[in-house]
């Protein structure tokens, strides 16, 4: 059984991957929404908050977690690591091995939570690989509640103002890959290419599925999801639908996180 956990929806990305992918696992999914967004916290905050949503994974028993969230991952990951005896896979990793593979003019843009942009997870993770090639990292601290909230229709205009907003400098330096270095990103896809055309975008939570698929051996399962939020049931569920484009059922649950 895989866990998968995010500050919000965004996670749902890496979960549409996941059972495209390994469609007899099951999974549980928690979304913190009654906390959203983490990127706007202290490092210690995330991490606490992070600490708790493994703990609740955990008792549900499952035998691997994936942070569908590029705060966390960027921020935390090494400190679950060390404190849970449990394979934990995040999505800075397998999404910078992708932008190096697929940039052709070695500038890579990187937009994420203002947490994840100040780590410099990314960016350390890029050079690491390879020295020439250029960053430029712009922080989007109003697109998770853009997405929260149903602002993510293609023709959105109050989105694509944003957008364009925020990615004037990565247009400015030609870049001609953009990590979506939150999760909650690649629902505003629409409108984030229609801004910077001919720009690869690398889906982050995407990328951490198919390294998740490639490590860990598919365990089986009947293809359960269960879903569980600290917030309100009702509205998870109706995003979650129209993001998977599937029905999750009777299977939205509330759990008290700060119980763990």
């Amino acid at each position: 059984m895989i866990g998968v956990f995010d500050s919000g929806m965004g996670g749902l990305t890496a979960i549409k991957q996941i059972v495209k992918m390994m469609p007899n696992e099951d999974i549980v999914y928690f979304g913190d929404t009654g906390r959203v967004p983490y990127g706007t916290r202290s490092k210690d905050t995330i991490i606490k908050y992070a600490c708790q949503d493994v703990r609740f994974l955990l008792s549900k028993n499952v035998d691997a977690i994936l942070i569908a969230c590029g705060t966390v991952s960027a921020n935390a990951i090494s400190v679950l690591r060390e404190q849970f005896d449990v394979p934990i896979f995040g999505v800075v990793e397998a999404a910078a091995d992708k932008a190096v593979r697929v940039t052709k003019n070695k500038t890579v843009g990187i937009i994420g939570t203002n947490a994840t942009v100040k780590s410099g997870a990314y960016t350390s993770h890029i050079k690491a690989l390879d020295q020439n090639i250029k960053t430029v990292s712009t922080p989007c601290p109003l697109f998770v509640p853009l997405v929260e909230n149903g602002f993510t229709d293609a023709n959105n205009e109050i989105t694509r103002l944003t957008c364009e907003h925020y990615l004037s400098d990565i247009k400015a330096s030609g870049a001609d890959t953009l990590i979506l270095g939150c999760t909650h990103y690649p629902i505003i896809a629409p409108v984030i290419s229609k801004v910077l055309p001919c720009v690869e975008l690398v889906n982050t939570g995407a990328e951490a599925a198919v390294r998740l698929f490639e490590e860990v051996k598919p365990m089986g399962g009947t293809g359960k999801i269960e879903y569980y939020v600290s917030d309100d049931v009702a509205s998870f569920k109706a995003a979650a639908e129209l993001f998977l484009e599937m029905p999750v059922g009777e299977n939205v649950f509330k759990v008290d996180i700060e119980k763990y």
